[in-house]
């Protein structure tokens, strides 16, 4: 091979790795966004969560004191 075609391999092995960098930096971008995306979503996740437990708990409550209301009703009723 000659010096000049020598020369020109190293030119294209030099540009395809400067794509490949370029790539690989993009890939890196996107995949940040995809890690944050995820932790937000995540935590939007476990407010959910926690916020369907605690309307659970005000409904068990809710549900306690109505059958507890219910109870004493029926027992004025039975005395009467």
């Amino acid at each position: 091979m000659d010096h000049e075609k020598v020369l020109s391999q190293f030119d294209e092995i030099e540009q395809k790795v400067g794509k490949l960098i370029d790539v690989r930096k993009s890939l890196e971008a996107t995949n940040l966004e995809f890690k944050t995306k995820i932790t937000r979503l995540e935590e939007e996740l476990q407010g959910k969560v926690e916020a369907e437990n605690n309307y659970q708990e005000e409904r068990a409550l809710i549900r306690s004191k109505v059958d507890s209301l219910l109870a004493r009703l029926e027992d004025l009723t039975e005395t009467e």
